[in-house]
């Protein structure tokens, strides 16, 4: 028969320590076959705090959403061009030395005495021997600094330039969408978008947990959606001939209106209460089983000190000698019985989940290039249908074609779902249940007569990141119907496009002359 004490303490233990072997094997030889040591095992696993494994599903779930996050994250492409710029502008001196590193040989005196403003690390170097954006750079000779966010000189860097040039941003810009053969101009602003929870700061602000930029766009009508993640990097700055050329469109009422507050009524009804959602739908299960354990075992310590102090008290009117006194131990249960109100009333401010007002960051009027084809065609006296390909056809077109990659994907037996209305630089996210990964695939419809396929900046910064899953599905349509897709694998690019180069024009019989059929890949 085993010792129940023992066991007591064993069990009490195996809850603070979790899964650490040598605690479970020492529990398993005392109870030792005398109750149900799954049982056991179920019972540890709801007392835990945290989950040391998951469902298998779960962890799925999981990896998908790594994935589909990766394919989206802030890049070192992004980050380089920035810095590399940025560093320029503000009076610095870099040069590339190795593939993917470069050498400073002089930080501005501004941005270090920035650092000793906002810094908290490491201060700012005067000069660098090597530094580098990727992990994988590191570790050559000579050893270079990793700049990711976080750096204190990226991050004087970006706190200049926004001190700089944020009145910018609220000014707003006039750019070109170079793939949009429409018609009419449209709005988009870069809101800022926070979630809190009720406990304030050190400083009595509130408690941030969530921060997100989002882009909604507004057009002619008043209709707004969403922009996508990053629209502004597949636009360019319009030419001051081409703001005289599309002036009169520039003036219209539409533009004079409060459009700022379309913006936000749109991000607040439908960009804030997703974002919301999904940082509810993550803290609060969190929050529950927080406050159930530490409920649990605080009511357990304070009883055992209550009845503890009850016991020191008997012995004591016993004349007794006892190591520690009543009044301790009863001093000992309020003071945990106070810790647990503390605790308990700060999990409920942390289940108080709620949205800031989004606020509006920048904005620009984007123009696309078939209204600029039109106006040209009209000022040198031609049609302007001699000069830009019909809209409606392409969209027709580009229907086609996504319902040809969906069929074929299907039938490979792969789970596609269009997700081309986020912008994401790709347009199916098909998963494949084989390898248990995600297949990011962009979808390009070619009339009869087309010789060129036109990638934006965003679609190969994508294929760069993810070559192993990127796949550009090229649909031909012949007499209207759409042809087998032929899919390209890897990145279309070896390098990432200049910021003058906001879409790439491939030449289409060579894109085909590399491609293959879905069942091929």
């Amino acid at each position: 028969m085993f010792d129940g004490t023992a066991l007591k303490d064993l069990l009490f233990e195996a809850i603070q320590y979790g899964e650490q072997p040598d605690v479970k094997a020492r529990l398993f030889q005392a109870v030792d076959g005398a109750v149900d040591q799954q049982h056991l095992l179920d019972l540890l696993a709801r007392r835990a705090l945290t989950n040391d494994t998951m469902p298998a599903a779960k962890v799925q779930e999981i990896r998908i959403d790594m994935e589909r996050a990766e394919a989206q994250r802030l890049q070192p492409h992004h980050i380089q061009s920035f810095f590399v710029e940025a560093f320029k502008s503000l009076g610095g001196q870099i040069k590339p030395r190795e593939e993917g590193r470069w050498e400073i040989t002089h930080v501005p005196v501004s941005i270090r005495e920035r650092d000793r403003q906002i810094g908290t690390g490491s201060p700012v170097q005067k000069k660098y021997e090597r530094i580098c954006f990727e992990k994988g750079k590191v570790n050559q000779q000579p050893v270079a600094t990793f700049v990711c966010p976080g750096h204190p000189l990226l991050e004087a860097v970006i706190s200049i330039v926004r001190e700089q040039y944020d009145h910018l941003m609220k000014q707003g810009a006039v750019m070109v969408d170079e793939t949009d053969l429409g018609q009419e101009l449209s709005a988009i602003f870069l809101l800022e978008h926070s979630v809190q929870d009720g406990r304030p700061t050190s400083t009595g602000k509130p408690h941030i947990i969530s921060e997100k930029l989002q882009f909604a766009s507004i057009d002619k009508t008043g209709k707004a959606a969403n922009a996508g993640i990053a629209p502004h990097l597949n636009l360019r700055p319009a030419t001051a001939e081409e703001i005289a050329l599309v002036s009169d469109k520039l003036h219209e009422d539409w533009l004079r209106n409060d459009l700022e507050k379309a913006a936000i009524r749109f991000a607040t009804v439908e960009l804030a209460q997703s974002h919301v959602a999904e940082v509810k739908a993550r803290r609060l299960p969190e929050v529950a089983k927080v406050e159930q354990e530490v409920k649990a075992r605080l009511k357990k310590e304070i009883n055992f000190w209550d009845n503890r102090a009850a016991e020191l008290r008997e012995d004591e009117k016993a004349g007794k000698k006892t190591r520690l006194n009543w009044q301790n131990a009863e001093r000992r249960a309020e003071d945990l019985a106070d810790r647990l109100k503390r605790r308990m009333e700060l999990l409920e401010k942390e289940r108080f989940i709620s949205a800031q007002p989004p606020r509006v960051r920048g904005g620009m009027v984007v123009v696309p290039k078939g209204l600029l084809l039109a106006k040209a065609a009209v000022a040198n006296g031609a049609k302007a249908s001699a000069f830009a390909e019909d809209p409606e056809a392409r969209r027709i077109s580009e229907l086609k074609a996504m319902e040809a990659v969906i069929n074929a994907e299907r039938a490979l037996g792969n789970e596609p779902r269009d997700v081309s209305a986020q912008k994401v630089g790709y347009d199916i996210a098909s998963f494949d249940p084989r390898s248990g990964h995600l297949r990011f695939i962009e979808v390009k419809g070619r009339i009869d007569g087309a010789d060129t396929v036109m990638l934006t900046r965003q679609e190969i910064i994508t294929s760069l990141h993810e070559p192993g899953k990127y796949i550009l599905a090229i649909v031909q349509i012949e007499s209207g119907y759409a042809q087998e897709p032929r899919y390209v694998r890897g990145a279309l690019s070896d390098h990432e496009p200049s910021f003058e180069h906001t879409a790439i024009q491939f030449h289409l019989k060579r894109l085909l002359d590399r491609s293959v059929s879905p069942q091929e890949t």
